[in-house]
């Protein structure tokens, strides 16, 4: 039977504050519960304009995806035009909520657009007071401490990692691949199991090859293999505009027979098989401006523990 673990990525101040509680709607029509990742710091999306000419493609991207609709231009202003909201701050009663509706709730990140432009050249005592600030915002506003990440944009380095298992997290979501994983990075091996995302997103694929939303659903469908699929959506996407087309998704993914499942869930089901240590490395795929953290060779013999 497929599986489906769908993981929701919430990026920007609006994309909480009104993304979420639309997908909690859904989900709650559909009987299904979600994995969300919640940025918690300062919505600096303004600030991303300068992927015009960092990242090769950015531009075609956000005009094939219509950005400006999609997000709104006051959260295209932030952190230029318009101080920066402090994002789980604002709205702390959605992350509440998320939780109480019986979904699970992770941390995406403090700076959203911080850590996805600039993570290679930011010290690793930086990157741990990024996460520091996120962990604390997290435990003030939910009493608890988070046990799951998930790196903007699938952005990762081997500090990045390195921080992450000094946590003791249950395992992160930060790359892209066909299956769990522990991750060897710059010869380096990591011991917080990977889930990967499986699916291209939704903005990858709109505008591309002749995708339309009318015709996505169709190739999503097409992806689907026996066992775990791990699908990224966005808030700010298919919890807005592009809510109609993964209601239908959802329709048909029911329809085939899916059983659907948190990353949790997924986590404790790999635990009862052979993990691979496998290699991991930023690359390029098709349909992305810029780079992201991919699944690579499997790096030694499958384990079974998720710690030495």
């Amino acid at each position: 039977m497929p599986t489906i673990a769908l993981k929701i990525d919430v990026d920007t101040y609006v994309g909480t504050r009104d993304g979420v509680p639309r997908l909690l709607e859904i989900f709650d029509r559909f009987g299904i519960k979600g994995t969300f990742y919640f940025s918690m710091g300062p919505d600096n999306s303004g600030k991303a304009i300068r992927r015009i000419f960092t990242r090769k493609g950015f531009l075609r991207k956000m005009l094939r995806t219509k950005a400006p609709s999609v997000y709104g231009l006051r959260t295209l202003m932030y952190g230029v035009l318009l101080p920066p909201p402090i994002i789980a701050d604002k709205v702390p009663h959605v992350l509440r909520e998320t939780e109480a509706r019986g979904h699970e709730v992770g941390i995406h990140c403090w700076d959203h657009v911080k850590w996805h432009d600039l993570l290679p050249w930011i010290p690793r005592n930086m990157i741990a007071l990024e996460l520091g600030r996120a962990f604390a915002l997290f435990e003030e506003i939910l009493n608890r401490r988070a046990k799951t990440t998930a790196a903007p944009g699938w952005t990762v380095t081997a500090d990045s990692l390195e921080i992450q298992d000094a946590l003791y997290l249950t395992y992160c979501s930060d790359s892209r691949g066909i299956h769990p994983f522990y991750p060897v990075m710059n010869d380096r091996r990591f011991h917080t199991l990977q889930i990967p995302t499986t699916f291209p997103t939704m903005d990858e694929l709109l505008g591309e090859n002749g995708i339309t939303a009318e015709t996505v659903n169709d190739h999503y469908l097409s992806l689907v293999q026996p066992g775990l699929n791990v699908h990224t959506i966005h808030a700010e996407l298919e919890g807005g505009v592009l809510s109609p087309v993964f209601i239908d998704l959802l329709e048909r993914l029911q329809a085939k027979g899916c059983r659907f499942i948190t990353l949790a869930e997924a986590a404790e089901e790999a635990h009862r098989e052979e993990i691979p240590c496998c290699k991991l490395a930023m690359g390029e795929l098709p349909g992305r401006a810029g780079e992201v953290a991919i699944q690579g060779k499997m790096a030694r013999e499958p384990r079974r523990k998720s710690r030495d």
